[in-house]
C-alpha cells in the first residue's frame, strides 16, 4: 500500500500498472500533475502477513489539487501471487 501511495505521489504510472492485478488493471492510470499527495494514514490491516495470500488495507490519503484539500478513504484488496503483492480493487468510503 505504501509503495503504491508513493508511486501516485511521484507520478510513476508504470509502477502503478505493474502492481495492479492483471484481472482488474486499467489500460492507463490518470495521474494529475496538479495533485500533491500530502499524507497516508493506514487505519486497518486484515491479513496480508508473511503466510497470507490476500489482505485488506483501509487507508486515508490526504491530498491537494486546484480545488483545495481533500481526503480519499478506501478499503483496498490485495492478493499475493508467486510472492508478489498486487492491488485488486478498492471501495471508497
Amino acid at each position: 500500500m505504501r509503495s503504491r501511495y508513493s508511486a501516485f505521489a511521484l507520478g510513476l504510472e508504470q509502477y502503478l500498472r505493474g502492481s495492479w492485478h492483471p484481472s482488474t488493471r486499467p489500460d492507463s492510470v490518470d495521474l494529475d500533475d496538479d495533485t500533491r499527495w500530502m499524507r497516508l494514514d493506514i487505519e486497518d490491516v486484515r491479513r496480508g502477513g508473511p503466510a497470507d495470500s490476500d489482505g485488506v488495507v483501509r487507508f486515508t490519503a490526504i491530498y491537494r489539487d486546484a480545488d483545495g484539500g481533500h481526503r480519499l478513504t478506501e478499503t483496498s484488496r490485495f492478493v499475493r501471487e508467486r510472492g508478489v503483492w498486487f492491488y485488486v480493487d478498492g471501495i471508497h468510503a
